[in-house]
């Protein structure tokens, strides 16, 4: 269905709580209307999929888009609720474009935020920590001279803004706390080989065991799923490992799955680590041990980051590390010593 001029003017005025008439003053350009009025109509516009007039389109709408890889990873939700309400303190309305499986791409999403003349864009976890993953779109984003923030540790040479957890601290706390319990056979599931937060885990793991003077430390890399964090354990537990380091709470309740599966029991036969910290942990059997990304100072950094490139203060592509922090719950415990055996998964 084709929608008319006037019923244009009437989903407009009613989206901002304002009459057809102030609508149309702003739509044509006449005085008479505040500039907060002016701004809340011309978002409206963006909202509903109405193109600005002419003489309008070279303003950029308050509309941010904040671009997730998925919502089934309790962090991206949480860091979503983060950033979108220091988005809205700030004036601005969020646009949520979240990545599935044959739907839009970031490159599509990229796009469509140009097209709706958005005043910045934050991503998160997305093909910017991907070195063999295409990087045009960015580089787009960055010629049209729209504010961008990054969250996580990035590819070299986007030259945008970046706020990350330390990565090389997260892996060095989980390390040390398995080895303060004893534990020498220690193994990590990492996300995929090309992904740089994983790059960092594992470089730190691989330092860490090498001060300790382990030798048997696997590494497995996995798709960041429950699924790929079991398969990547049921390999790794035929090693004996006892304990499990995990880029992701999602491959650590994978791995619990995988011991159990194998007639193992978490953390008596087996210690397993997660990371981020979704807000459930706490209820799973076992809680998790995990460690915690600031999510709150991260979001509210990444939204400051950005509103200081829209009022034009010195944006330099820096990287921003928070401090993770090592929460200690019900997953793991002491070593106790394993023979290495051939372990096949129970179905």
């Amino acid at each position: 269905m084709t929608r008319t001029p006037a019923r244009r003017l009437a989903e407009v005025a009613k989206k901002v709580g304002v009459s057809e008439a102030t609508v149309s003053r702003v739509l044509n350009g006449k005085a008479g209307v505040s500039d907060s009025t002016r701004e809340a109509v011309l978002t409206a516009l963006d909202v509903l999929g109405y193109e600005r007039p002419t003489q309008l389109r070279g303003q950029r709408a308050r509309l941010i888009g904040l671009v997730l890889p998925e919502l089934q990873n309790p962090i991206f939700p949480a860091l979503a609720e983060v950033i979108g309400g220091a988005l809205a303190q700030r004036g601005f309305t969020p646009v949520l474009c979240t990545r599935t499986a044959g739907g839009l791409s970031e490159a599509d999403y990229v796009d469509m935020l140009l097209e709706q003349h958005a005043s910045g864009v934050v991503f998160a976890g997305g093909h910017f920590a991907e070195i063999a993953a295409p990087h045009d779109h960015y580089r787009l984003l960055h010629s049209r001279g729209v504010p961008v923030v990054l969250i996580n540790a990035a590819v070299d040479n986007l030259d945008f803004p970046c706020v990350a957890t330390d990565d090389l601290s997260a892996a060095s706390q989980a390390f040390g706390h398995l080895t303060a319990l004893g534990h020498e056979r220690i193994g990590l599931v990492l996300g995929p080989e090309d992904h740089m937060p994983s790059r960092r885990k594992l470089a730190a793991f691989r330092d860490q065991a090498a001060r300790a003077g382990l030798t048997v430390t696997p590494v497995e890399h996995a798709l960041f799923s429950l699924e790929g964090g079991q398969a990547a354990t049921t390999r790794m537990l035929r090693e004996g490992v006892t304990g499990i380091i995990c880029a992701s709470d999602v491959l650590a309740l994978g791995a619990i799955r995988a011991a159990r599966r194998t007639g193992l029991s978490v953390p008596g036969d087996v210690s397993v680590i997660g990371y981020d910290d979704s807000g459930w942990l706490n209820c799973t059997d076992p809680p998790l041990t995990t460690v915690r990304q600031p999510i709150e100072p991260m979001g509210k950094a990444a939204v400051a980051l950005l509103v200081n490139q829209m009022e034009s203060l010195v944006a330099r592509p820096e990287e921003l590390l928070f401090e993770p922090e090592l929460v200690v719950r019900g997953s793991t415990g002491p070593a106790t010593v394993r023979p290495q055996v051939k372990v096949t998964a129970i179905s």
